[in-house]
């Protein structure tokens, strides 16, 4: 139903406390404000619940404050507050410890080496963003000219037809089309008056030597 903005308070509504949601449905949660890309709907309540005293006992505790620093803190790029954040949890072994703290510092320097290389990235941005726009500007333009030739060929063949027989054709189409029942008593006045514009055309149109008869 597209109502993920409405999940956690949801959620929180029968566990009353963060602290209090079972590890499966934090992880759910976790996931899913990480998949719509706005991961901070979780800070703080992920982080009442890693320091709750409560669950520093748990089995899941590990894994679920390592996915909340894969998915929340460090895309954040809040590296102090992870590495606080790891060293506060009592339920970790020393090992455990130091894995995390290593995630941290990992992506604290991928981070770093990435904002280093964007400054020549975003100099050479201005150009390829003006190169770019060309291409399409030629594309747009050719695009235009093909068309202006289709429509121009259209007129050609269009200008082409006898002029006599566009006129005869478009005065039988208006009969058929427009006119569904010429033999009709309320047609009959109306369509008296096209055969005597139509004749008049006609005599406009052919000379006088190659003038058929017409007879009433």
């Amino acid at each position: 139903m597209n109502r993920w903005r409405e999940v956690l308070s949801w959620v929180l509504q029968y566990y009353h406390v963060p602290e209090q949601l079972p590890p499966k449905v934090l992880e759910l949660c976790i996931l899913l404000y990480s998949q719509v890309k706005e991961p901070q709907v979780m800070l703080e309540a992920g982080s009442t619940w890693l320091r709750a005293q409560a669950n520093q006992r748990l089995p899941e505790l590990g894994s679920l404050l390592e996915l909340y620093l894969e998915q929340v803190l460090l895309p954040l790029g809040l590296f102090e507050g992870a590495e606080e954040l790891v060293r506060g949890c009592a339920g970790l072994d020393s090992e455990q410890q130091m894995a995390l703290l290593g995630t941290v510092r990992e992506s604290r320097r991928r981070r770093t080496q990435r904002e280093e290389t964007t400054s020549p990235a975003e100099e050479q941005q201005e150009p390829a963003t003006e190169t770019a726009l060309g291409v399409l500007s030629q594309k747009l333009l050719t695009m235009l000219t093909l068309l202006r030739r289709a429509l121009r060929s259209m007129s050609n063949h269009f200008c082409l037809l006898p002029y006599k027989k566009m006129l005869l054709a478009t005065f039988l189409l208006y009969l058929v089309v427009v006119r569904l029942d010429p033999a009709s008593p309320t047609s009959l006045p109306f369509i008296y008056k096209l055969v005597q514009l139509f004749r008049q055309a006609w005599a406009a149109v052919l000379s006088p030597i190659h003038r058929p008869p017409i007879r009433d």
